[in-house]
């Protein structure tokens, strides 16, 4: 691919350590120490606590420096469970967060840091419509506890900025962005790898699969991000077979977290997508982790897309190792890989109700990441999309 003589660019990735191995834990008290951090605590879900040899080893890697374990956390991070961290963060006096386990602990700890540091209800804090119907983020200038993560399944959540919590009562998908709750780095640990059942580990990886692909769909063509995310796209593609013939080796899930790593840094640069802000609305709705459904989508969003990303579909034909550069056969070939990867076909098919179409448009729209597209849709091309998926 040939790059443009006067092309503008500008690619900040901020600091951001990875330790991956059987030694990998040792970093956890060399890089709290680095900090002058001297109180963290895990956050963990409940489901982690069952793990007793694998949450032991964190436990035991840092040593005098853990004062406390919140075990709380729960699917789509609910509000009310993000106030409850906030104050065991409060209880212990912590100065550090240790994330531990999937995609919700990592959004739980972040967001608790934004409640804990703000000290504000969090409909002050989060993104919503001004009075020209723009979506904005109000700007979090409180410092934030550092963070390090240390993951069970390939989230693309390690490094990121953004925090989205559910409210229960209501449905909405608040979403919390404060770039200094972004993670100081990530351990990836053998024996930790192994405590998620492989059904868990399928869907995550879907997401870095769907986020690869739609981030390669974004107008801004920056070949650093677009690099990461080709080679999260190609490592899926590779490792994710390879976890139905070797579901209890370590090697695949430690390649599709270095690949989920890869897809989560490459689109903060490229920003989010229509599938991705869709699943966000459809996830709790349906039977489906939002992975899924996100990677269920693609082609009806590839075909949405079409018209306004040409090159870019020629650019994700060559990755794919297509011969025929249309957005048919990307289409086709996204479909065929889907198919490899046990995705359901339908969003019927994974429990998301006909009724439940129209509030799943207008919640998405109101998603940040339908605004990173190369193609914004209006109400009535989001619900033409979700009836044509359904």
């Amino acid at each position: 691919m040939s790059l443009d003589a006067d092309l503008g660019l500008r690619h900040v990735s901020p600091a951001f350590r990875t330790f991956c191995g059987e030694d990998a834990l040792a970093a956890l008290p060399c890089e709290l120490d680095r900090l002058h951090a001297r109180r963290a605590v895990i956050v963990c879900g409940p489901s982690m606590v069952k793990q007793t040899d694998a949450l032991g080893r964190v436990q035991q890697a840092l040593g005098a420096h853990l004062v406390g374990q919140f075990d709380g956390v729960a699917e789509h991070s609910p509000v009310p469970v993000v106030q409850q961290a906030r104050q065991f963060l409060d209880e212990h006096d912590a100065d550090a967060v240790i994330a531990v386990g999937g995609g919700s602990a990592a959004v739980t700890a972040r967001a608790a840091s934004i409640l804990l540091a703000e000290r504000r209800d969090i409909r002050e804090l989060c993104t919503r419509r001004d009075g020209d119907g723009k979506l904005v983020s109000p700007r979090l200038t409180a410092p934030k506890l550092p963070q390090w993560v240390v993951p069970s399944t390939p989230t693309t959540a390690y490094a990121k900025a953004g925090s989205a919590v559910r409210d229960p009562q209501t449905g909405e998908r608040l979403a919390l962005f404060d770039p200094k709750t972004r993670a100081q780095g990530v351990v990836f640990d053998p024996a930790m790898a192994l405590t998620a059942p492989p059904r868990l580990v399928w869907s995550a990886a879907l997401n870095v699969f769907a986020m690869a692909v739609e981030g390669l769909q974004s107008p801004l063509g920056d070949p650093l991000a677009d690099a990461q995310l080709a080679h999260a796209l190609r490592a899926v593609v590779t490792w994710l077979p390879q976890l139905r013939t070797d579901p209890e080796g370590a090697r695949p899930r430690l390649h599709l977290m270095l690949a989920a790593l890869m897809s989560g840094r490459g689109s903060d640069h490229t920003g989010g997508g229509l599938a991705q802000a869709l699943s966000h609305a459809v996830g709790p709705r349906s039977s489906a982790a939002n992975g899924v459904v996100e990677a269920l989508l693609l082609p009806h969003v590839i075909r949405f897309n079409a018209v306004a990303i040409g090159h870019r579909i020629v650019q994700l034909a060559e990755i794919l190792g297509l011969r025929d550069h249309t957005a048919d056969a990307v289409i086709g070939k996204i479909q065929r890989q889907l198919e490899v990867f046990d995705v359901p076909s339908r969003l019927r098919d994974v429990g998301l109700s006909q009724t439940h179409l129209v509030e799943v448009a207008d919640h998405a729209l109101d998603d940040w990441t339908i605004t990173g597209g190369p193609r914004v849709p209006d109400r009535m091309d989001a619900l033409s999309l979700l009836s044509n998926a359904w």
